[in-house]
């Protein structure tokens, strides 16, 4: 191994024992420590056998934190994760994780936080839906929230 090699990949131990990282992660930040491809198709494995980065604990982190943080819906979690190129199973893995009681919770108060106007009651709850829906609430949810049906 080279000391390039071993340097890169004990930034990228660093890297990864931070936060979680997905692969996509990984790759993007080895790029622009300008290491060449055939280090990164070297380092990806070794850090993958030493478990510092896991594809299924990071989906499932990434889908708890931004549900929680930034009070996304499952919808908007799947497409992120998405275009991280994470495995579908371990994305539907992750939101599967997510709780119930706490999403419907989120659900309410990402509606709740939002003042919307209009002409008529009609309009204005669909505003709240447009809005969850932007969030990446299911419509059907968010109807049955505004409507106090949950």
């Amino acid at each position: 191994m080279s000391p390039e090699h071993t340097y890169l990949l004990e930034r990228a131990k660093h890297y990864c024992a931070y936060t979680e990282r997905s692969i996509f992660d990984i790759k993007k930040k080895l790029q622009l420590w300008k290491a060449s491809d055939k280090t990164i198709e070297e380092i990806i494995p070794a850090l993958e056998e030493q478990d510092y980065i896991n594809e299924e604990r990071y989906a499932v982190s990434f889908a708890y934190g931004k549900m929680r943080n930034n009070k996304w819906g499952r919808a908007k979690i799947f497409h992120a994760l998405s275009q991280k190129n994470i495995p579908e199973i371990y994305i539907q893995m992750g939101l599967n994780e997510l709780d119930e009681e706490e999403y419907l919770n989120t659900l309410k108060s990402v509606v709740a936080s939002k003042k919307a106007t209009g002409k008529d009651e009609f309009t204005r709850q669909n505003k709240l839906v447009k809005y969850a829906v932007q969030k990446g609430f299911q419509a059907d949810l968010a109807w049955k929230v505004i409507k106090g049906e949950l």
